[in-house]
């Protein structure tokens, strides 16, 4: 996959060898649900599902799980009766892209069936943020070679399943009527009366008995804005709509396929809101259109920048798309599961990752979104006092792994990886730290957000009615006088029913504490609200007392001279193991030496003193961390651990002024599903760290802490990172940190004209971005621009010539072809097509083009920048740049790649190459550009950057120096030729002779 700042593409697609963690990587969702990003067209193999959050129902083992909703994606093509399908026929253009900005997923093919017929299909796709119950998908189909029939079936799958298990039962379809809002029942395959337009669909969850409605219409028109009839098929359990058309060569027809849905959790009667939300619908454009605005409302507070690191600015935007379109933006009885809305792990059951992991990126950038998530543990207070009742306990103890009631749906037993034995799983019995995770979670909203009315009506009773577990399942020790927790799992899930883990034991400590202060506010603040509280839970004064006794007695180990902590008891005495000795390994170390033999040594699955030294970090000093970091990093299983481990690594290597080896651990994180670091992201997204990257670039790079004046900042920026920038909301108030490393004094000088004090070593260390234009200096497609376009020029009549040819030299599409038209008047849609149709002539000629392709020199320079450490980025006007890139093979010398999408101004405007020194994270002043057209030059000069013209000297006004080509050019002999011609101020330095290795 590549990747810019904004964007994540997949170029390559090899049917036998796809990844499955691609359908994790391209899930789109909404915050109502997730759709993972499988084919519309289908693939064998694949795992389509849609995951609506609250739509849980019975299942065996694991008590409960999220419903596989019915796919709302299937569009299928076919071609004179052959069906499109990526594991048959030739693919001669496959690009996938992730627009993260905008939440659009698009794919760009060019496929040759098996007749020979070669299609062009753009397929994009949206859930709609602005409106959660709208999904929409558009298709537009080119025939290149031929015309035949075109048939595009759209359907509803009513038979989804979770990996073999049907959790819903068909109850009714038909047809809807858009004008009135009503529907009837089903109908045989027959044309669409002209009122009638789309299809709807019933169900219901076997067992919880939530009723799904889903209804979808299709529009197909060509580029004239013709329709196209539409046919219904009613088909139990996959309603669908059909299009057939004839199919001409050069002629795009566009479908656009919208989807409306909801359940009995909305509303009372889905099937009917569907429809009538169908029948509202406004266009295609407008939908994308406010949801994009949408989109771009919550980065506006959310997003990140990093400069200098690309690969990290992507990731860093890429988990936190994931957490942003898995939280729940308008509803507060759901949260967010595990592996979010992207896959069936975990069953969609709700973990302490919210509340540790996620909540604080929310809390402080998104506070009514984390509102709805702690508000559904109060929703769900009447489970977790079930379940302490079940233990033989007071108050409220929240399950380990919930759902929709808060009961505990942790399996006890689950088969082991072989199938052959179950094994029993004790956390939902004794994982108790989970019930302070969310007191913690309630605190530090209130702390953050100063909401002291949702304090009063939610929080206060979550802190409270949990506290009063904790007084009740402290066990008093007599002999040693004090009281301890026992048989407990801490964070460190490789060892199990321990006594008296530090985590759990100090974290309900500060929960008997902290519930206290709340309930003395309280008082004040809603006195009536407190009385009634009191009585409600019972605090008695004999209970207030009693947790003050805990509080005071309560087990915790004595740490040594240095400040180490042990974990548990009898921690210490456990076997030490060098994980070293083990590498290489592809697995965990629970997997390599069993559970019983990995519960008898110090190997952690992750953080666990540490993890409460990060979470209590101001009680703790600097020494006391640096011992248990000594101690208990180099004992963890980082890679094959658990997940949650690397990011609060990140954060304490980075508190410990380690940036390196923060980094090191923040990407491990921020990568753990684009890269498939553990080999499981094809089971959803990983949740906890979506929230533990963003945390490790604030509170541990940033350095952010809170004082009474508001957030301050103490960065530990990692090398290469020459800025960070993002926003904070605390206490109602909206802080912008815009941190920057120390700026070299080239940044300072003027951007018009270098000064000519500058030497070729200040040079060297200044300069740290080259961007290349592609046509006629990296390869040489200005010979297929110029045949593109004599042929559209001779089926227009208009005289065309290389002479001609040359004044569009460095020009975007649009610009030549204006240029090309002179004073001829054309409609908009006309000269639409017309950039097709010299775009396809454009497409077709370069097909075979690859690495003999590269002018003279240019793959010796690339890789010599590459060993020097510089930054390169393609800046090409051209909407092929990253075709072709791909096939000059290239890819992986190139860092970032600015095309003719990705600005409205071309050249000669800076945009172009203002974007791409953005997306290197470098500032313009220390980026040079390569150029063979004038306006390329005048738009480097015009971007503060250096300028070398590439061509006769008499093409160029203002370059900073001109060469023949990258012939035999080495970047120290550039450099040095750079600092001679600015000994001459004004003049153009022209170098008629090669240089470097070859000349004399």
């Amino acid at each position: 996959m590549y990747a810019t700042d904004w964007t994540i593409t997949e170029r390559n697609f090899d049917p036998a060898n796809e990844p499955d963690h691609h359908e994790t990587v391209f899930t789109l969702g909404n915050g109502y649900l997730g759709t993972r990003g499988t084919f519309e067209e289908g693939h064998p193999g694949s795992k389509p599902a849609t995951l609506i959050n609250g739509v849980y129902d019975k299942v065996a083992i694991v008590h409960t799980e999220l419903a596989n909703c019915p796919d709302w994606l299937p569009m299928v093509v076919s071609v004179g009766g052959e069906y499109f399908s990526l594991d048959r026929g030739e693919i001669l253009h496959y690009e996938r892209l992730l627009d993260m900005r905008r939440g659009i997923l698009s794919r760009q093919i060019r496929w040759r069936s098996p007749q020979g017929k070669t299609l062009d299909l753009h397929f994009e796709r949206f859930t709609s943020l602005a409106d959660h119950h709208i999904a929409a998908i558009r298709l537009t189909v080119t025939p290149i070679d031929f015309s035949d029939i075109v048939e595009i079936q759209a359907g509803l799958d009513g038979h989804p399943d979770n990996q073999g298990i049907k959790h819903w039962k068909w109850i009714n379809q038909g047809l809807t009527s858009v004008r009135t809002a009503k529907s009837s029942n089903s109908l045989p395959f027959s044309l669409l009366p002209s009122e009638v337009d789309g299809v709807w669909m019933q169900l219901s969850t076997l067992h919880s008995g939530i009723e799904l409605g889903m209804a979808t219409q299709l529009s197909v028109k060509n580029a004239q804005q013709q329709a196209f009839p539409v046919f219904a098929m009613t088909t139990p359990g996959y309603p669908s709509l059909t299009t057939r058309f004839d199919g001409n060569r050069g002629e795009t027809v566009t479908v656009e396929k919208l989807v409306t849905i909801y359940t009995s959790r909305d509303t009372e009667a889905p099937t009917q809101a569907a429809i009538a939300k169908l029948s509202q619908l406004k266009d295609y454009d407008t939908l994308r259109n406010e949801h994009t605005a949408a989109w771009e409302g919550l980065w506006e507070k959310s997003d990140v920048v990093i400069e200098g690191d690309l690969k990290a600015q992507q990731a860093i935007r890429y988990n936190l798309f994931q957490l942003l379109q898995a939280a729940p933006h308008h509803d507060s009885h759901v949260s967010i599961p595990a592996k979010t809305l992207s896959g069936f792990a975990y069953r969609g059951h709700v973990f302490w990752d919210t509340e540790i992991f996620l909540l604080p990126f929310l809390s402080y950038t998104q506070p009514a979104i984390a509102r709805n998530a702690l508000t559904y543990r109060y929703h769900t207070l009447p489970g977790a006092r079930r379940k302490a009742a079940d233990s033989g306990y007071e108050g409220a103890m929240f399950a380990w792994e919930s759902a929709a009631t808060g009961d505990e749906v942790t399996p006890r037993w689950v088969p082991d990886a072989e199938g052959k034995e179950l094994v029993r799983i004790w956390c939902g019995d004794i994982e108790l730290h989970i019930t302070s995770d969310v007191g913690y979670a309630v605190w530090n909203y209130w702390q953050i957000t100063g909401d002291d009315r949702w304090m009063a009506d939610y929080g206060a009773e979550l802190i409270l009615d949990t506290a009063v577990f904790w007084g009740s399942r402290a066990e008093w020790n007599r002999d040693r006088n004090c009281y301890e927790i026992r048989d407990v799992i801490g964070p460190d899930e490789n060892h199990d029913r321990v006594n008296n883990n530090t985590f759990t034991n100090r974290m309900m400590q500060w929960h008997l504490e902290t519930a206290q202060q709340v309930l003395n506010w309280l008082q004040d603040f809603a006195p009536d609200q407190a009385q009634a509280l009191v009585q409600r839970l019972n605090l008695t004064p004999e209970r207030l007392t009693h947790w003050n006794r805990v509080i005071e007695l309560i087990y915790l180990p004595t740490p040594t001279e240095t400040g180490l902590i042990e974990q548990s008891e009898g921690f210490f005495g456990l076997k030490d193991v060098n994980l070293a000795d083990y590498e290489p390994r592809q697995q965990s170390m629970q997997a390599i030496l069993g559970i019983e033999t990995t519960n008898q040594c110090q190997i952690l699955k992750q953080p666990d003193v540490l993890m409460l030294l990060y979470l209590l970090g101001d009680r703790y000093d600097s020494q006391t961390l640096q011992a248990n970091w000594d101690y208990y990093c180099p004992r963890t299983d980082h890679v094959y651990g658990s997940s949650l481990g690397p990011a609060i690594h990140a954060v304490l290597a980075a508190q410990l002024d380690q940036p390196m080896e923060a980094y090191e651990h923040f990407m491990r994180a921020a990568l753990v599903d684009l890269e498939d670091v553990r080999g499981n992201a094809c089971e959803g997204i990983h949740a906890a760290s979506t929230g533990g990257v963003w945390q490790a670039v604030v509170f541990g790079f940033a350095g952010i802490r809170l004082t009474e004046r508001g957030p301050i900042a103490n960065p530990h920026l990692p090398p290469g990172w020459t800025r960070l920038k993002f926003k904070l909301s605390w206490r109602d108030r909206w802080y912008e940190f815009d941190i920057k490393q120390d700026t070299l004094s080239l940044e300072s000088q003027q951007t018009t004209s270098p000064l000519s004090e500058i030497t070729a070593t200040a040079l060297r260390d200044g300069l740290r971005g080259v961007i290349f234009d592609l046509d006629g200096v990296l390869t040489d497609t200005a010979e297929y621009h110029y045949l593109g376009w004599k042929q559209l020029a001779d089926e227009e009549g208009i005289p065309f010539d290389r002479e001609a040819n040359e004044a569009m030299r460095g020009l975007a599409r649009r610009e030549s072809l204006l240029t090309l038209l002179g004073s001829r008047q054309v409609p908009e849609a006309q000269m639409q097509e017309m950039m097709d149709r010299k775009n396809r002539y454009y497409v077709d000629l370069v097909a075979e083009i690859g690495p003999q392709d590269l002018l003279p020199g240019a793959m010796e320079f690339l890789k010599e920048l590459q060993a020097a450490g510089i930054q390169v980025a393609i800046g090409s006007s051209s909407k092929n740049a990253h075709m072709v890139v791909e096939r000059l093979g290239i890819g992986h010398l190139v860092q970032a790649i600015a095309d003719g999408y990705s600005v409205a101004r071309s050249k000669p405007a800076p945009d172009l190459f203002l974007h791409a020194a953005e997306l290197l994270g470098i500032p313009a002043a220390q980026c040079i550009v390569f150029e063979d057209a004038d306006s390329g030059v005048e738009a480097a000069k015009a971007a503060g950057m250096w300028a070398v013209g590439l061509g006769p000297v008499e093409r160029f006004q203002d370059a900073d120096l001109v060469l023949p080509s990258l012939e035999y050019i080495q970047w120290k002999d550039l450099l040095d030729k750079l600092a001679q011609t600015t000994l001459l101020p004004g003049e153009l330095a022209a170098i008629g002779n090669p240089i470097g290795a070859g000349s004399p």
